[in-house]
């Protein structure tokens, strides 16, 4: 690094709250199945000219930085690595020497967030966080920014136990659109060509009919295997079950909120054999449409 000014914080336009050690020991004493995972820093640096942290002994904390705009660079286990915009980086907690700092021609802008928990070790390893050693390209994540800004006005007005409780709950939410952005960072143009989405929709308006794969995989011009797969893919259930399975949930409906035969409710939803009805929802729902009924009703 070239002997210019280094800042830990201080950027024009920041925000930074540090919790207080005592607040999270309280808070895990009085309810440690609450916390497993919490919030120790978080903050905002925007254009942060001459970022820099240098941590030798490494951190205790896992360390989650997503950069907005800008450039930054990190070494971790002896490696150098550089961030740009749209890439986020995990740092799990570790005992070996570490450092990050801004670009000092194009400093970055950064949202980031230290979280800890007691059993820390063992989150960074199902997750496979220890393996994450690179920066990663996303879309621009607009959902973490939502709920980044959730968390810190949330701590903001203090540390409650109904405030650190949404922290740490929002937490997951915040690390799920970095780790599985394909759930939850979707453009504008990918959105229009969901046609799973779209055959959902399309199911629910046809309870009352009889439709088939390859009914379905028309609406979209797509042969009937390749849109099954694409289908069960995204909700892990063939196309056919998801739409009995909607059929079921009406007729769930229906029988809490109803009088009417079981034969009506065959009827209204597509199926001229009652019997084969009763047997479908048993399938589905664990009880025939009778014993639900009874069910509910008590």
């Amino acid at each position: 690094m070239p002997h210019v000014l280094k800042r830990r914080d201080g950027f024009e336009g920041e925000k930074l709250i540090s919790l207080p050690e005592k607040v999270w020991k309280d808070a895990i004493r009085r309810d440690p199945h609450l916390f497993k995972i919490y919030i120790t820093h978080i903050g905002y640096f925007p254009k942060a000219s001459f970022h820099y942290r240098e941590r030798r002994k490494g951190c205790e904390d896992n360390i989650l930085i997503y950069c907005l705009h800008g450039k930054g660079y990190y070494i971790l286990d002896d490696k150098r690595y550089t961030v740009v915009a749209n890439q986020f980086v995990m740092l799990p907690a570790t005992d070996k020497y570490m450092r990050y700092w801004a670009d000092s021609d194009d400093p970055w802008t950064i949202y980031w967030v230290h979280f800890s928990g007691n059993d820390l070790n063992d989150f960074n390893r199902s997750l496979n966080f220890n393996a994450l050693k690179g920066p990663f390209q996303i879309p621009f994540n607009e959902k973490a920014i939502e709920i980044w800004t959730s968390i810190y006005n949330s701590l903001e007005l203090g540390y409650s136990i109904e405030n650190l409780c949404n922290a740490s709950f929002c937490l997951y939410h915040l690390l799920a659109t970095f780790m599985f952005p394909d759930k939850h960072i979707v453009s504008e143009k990918q959105e229009n060509k969901d046609f799973v989405n779209d055959t959902i929709r399309y199911m629910k308006a046809n309870l009352e009919n009889k439709l088939t794969v390859d009914d379905m995989a028309y609406q979209h011009q797509l042969s009937a295997s390749h849109f099954s797969n694409i289908f069960r893919k995204k909700t892990g259930m063939p196309p056919i079950d998801y739409f009995i399975n909607l059929k079921m949930q009406r007729a769930c409906q229906l029988l809490h909120a109803n009088e009417i035969k079981i034969k009506e409710v065959a009827m209204d939803l597509g199926y001229d054999d009652p019997y084969y009805f009763s047997r479908l929802f048993k399938r589905f729902m664990g009880a025939s449409p009778e014993q639900y009924r009874l069910t509910t009703k008590k």
